[in-house]
């Protein structure tokens, strides 16, 4: 156990290498006890914040080169550890914060979304996410406004004032920031400025009456916002680069931030297997029910209030009722917190967006998926007693354990029973997979730069079931943008779904004849939402593929 350690160290140093001509000393702070590094945690999550200037952070030259130049210290500190004597969850959590120091490494060395990518300047965000932290690289400290109680206190107009306020001197500096040259990156990247002009507007309009000051900062944000985005045009002609990290950088992340256990090669062919599985899976579906209706659409708000209340009905009592897991009150609250509204069509033909037409057609497949929200409401009510843990992790590293289960809850609760009275819904399931894999492959083609984003939308439409995912639709288009900007993230749903799975069997494996599913999702749940790997490390005792990754 004491190579993991120092086999981990190895793991950060040979790029460094060259700028480092002797091992760089390590920061005045204790090493020896799981106390120390829950500590060095807490001023490594102060150190990794960008500084502000006039309270603007500061994504400058300068100020990113200070800030790697400080880097080996924090690694050779964290590395100064010896944890091989510590209890497995408390090495796991050592794992953790590694992938936090290889994240902000990749940061500087290959992805620079300060430089590269304009999205990353998208300031203020008027919904909330269903996973820890959100999607894709931003600024911390953003405006997140949907977390904040409404009608707003003085003291949180104040504050969200005061971030608007910023906006405008921070689009005066991207534009000496933004240096990159990852065309599609920048393309896309106007769209998401543009939106946050028009979120900009709506939210504004909402304030005028009560807090006319927070309003019209909104509105002077929404011109600089518009401003940024006219500049990005202007400039977006010269732009012809790739925008991928490229297939050995893609590798690195997966292994070393995300600490999914493959290459990118050996992703590619995961997915490629999921997706022609799950359309031999579909069509066997089809036939078989060849006989019944097809599902038809939601087709009016009445009608949805009442069957998506009921699908949530439906869905805690098969869990509870087949002892799926451990029931807990937050869990109904939850998923029926988040059933929407209906949204009607101006012709009957025409799409409301990939998941809509899932959910118009069967309202239980997309309750499953909504375990994130679960996910979430676990962290809040019933948090680990790893204060590392139960801090949102960076860089999304908890991607492939919460797309993953969620995406692995969709099939899994079906083959446990829950679609047994719903044949045509279970074609649903297999069209959510087939699409999650087309648009996994989309986006591994995409960062080996084998695929612009153009071709990447076109090939999950092509192997999307039924035409509900159009190329040139905002669904597609939006997420292929968001998965190019965080390398992993777009194949996360079906490895992690597949990593969920290697889990549950091994766990089964070793406990024999007494496995139980609800033992087991309850065992999992207490890991927090952290990557699968290191759960099955703590939880099934199997360190190989950590050995594996860190290059034992």
């Amino acid at each position: 156990m004491q190579r993991i350690r120092l086999f981990a160290a190895l793991l950060v140093f040979p790029l460094l290498a060259s700028s480092c001509s002797s091992p760089p000393p390590a920061l005045d702070m204790p090493t020896e006890s799981y106390e120390d590094l829950v500590s060095f945690f807490d001023s490594w999550r102060e150190y990794r914040v960008p500084p502000r200037v006039d309270n603007v952070p500061d994504f400058s030259a300068n100020a990113i080169a200070t800030q790697w130049a400080a880097f080996p210290s924090w690694r050779a500190t964290l590395d100064a550890f010896e944890i091989a004597d510590w209890p497995i969850s408390q090495q796991v959590d050592w794992h953790l914060v590694n992938a936090e120091l290889n994240g902000l490494r990749f940061d500087h060395e290959v992805l620079k979304p300060w430089e590269r990518d304009p999205a990353y300047y998208v300031y203020f965000y008027p919904n909330d996410t269903d996973v820890p932290n959100r999607e894709a690289p931003m600024i911390e400290g953003s405006l997140e406004v949907s977390y904040y109680d409404y009608p707003l206190s003085d003291q949180d107009a104040a504050h969200i004032e005061e971030g608007l306020r910023i906006m405008p001197a921070l689009y005066e500096s991207a534009r000496l920031n933004l240096r990159g040259n990852a065309r599609d990156l920048w393309l896309k990247g106007i769209g998401s400025i543009q939106r946050q002009g028009a979120n900009l507007e709506h939210w504004a309009a909402g304030q005028e009456a009560d807090r006319p000051s927070l309003a019209a900062a909104a509105s002077d944000a929404k011109a600089a916002s518009n401003a940024f985005a006219q500049w990005l045009q202007d400039e977006a002609e010269s732009k012809d680069g790739p925008s991928g990290v490229g297939k050995e950088n893609m590798t690195w992340v997966l292994q070393n931030v995300h600490y999914q256990p493959y290459t990118w090669e050996e992703e590619v062919t995961l997915v490629k297997r999921e997706l022609a599985r799950s359309h031999a899976a579909l069509r066997l579906e089809e036939n078989r029910n060849r006989s019944l209706p097809e599902l038809e659409r939601i087709d009016d708000a009445t009608d949805y209030e009442r069957r998506l209340n009921a699908a949530v009905d439906e869905y805690m009592e098969f869990l509870e009722e087949d002892e799926i897991l451990p029931m807990k009150d937050y869990m109904e609250q939850a998923l029926r917190e988040r059933i929407g509204s209906y949204q009607p069509v101006e012709n009957p033909d025409d799409l409301r967006g990939f998941f809509s037409e899932i959910g118009y057609r069967d309202e239980v497949a997309m309750r499953t998926h909504h375990y994130h929200w679960i996910d979430l409401a676990r962290m809040r009510d019933e948090p680990t007693g790893s204060p590392i843990r139960n801090t949102p992790l960076w860089y999304n590293i908890f991607d492939g354990r919460a797309e993953g289960l969620a995406t692995g809850m969709e099939e899994m609760m079906m083959h446990a029973g829950l679609f047994d009275d719903r044949a045509r819904g279970r074609e649903m399931v297999w069209i959510l997979l087939a699409q999650r894999a087309a648009r996994a492959l989309g986006g591994l083609y995409q960062h080996a730069n084998l695929m612009t984003l153009e071709e990447a939308a076109r090939l999950a439409d092509k192997w999307t079931p039924r035409g509900f995912l159009p190329w040139d639709g905002a669904t597609i288009q939006n997420e292929q943008h968001f998965y190019l900007r965080q390398p992993t993230y777009g194949e996360s749903y079906v490895i992690g779904k597949i990593e969920i799975e290697k889990l549950l069997a091994e766990y089964a494996r070793q406990r024999s004849d007494n496995f139980t599913l609800y033992q087991f999702m309850d065992d999992m749940n207490g890991m927090g939402v952290i990557p699968v790997s290191l759960i099955n490390w703590e939880l099934n005792g199997d360190v190989s593929e950590i050995r594996m990754m860190i290059g034992e």
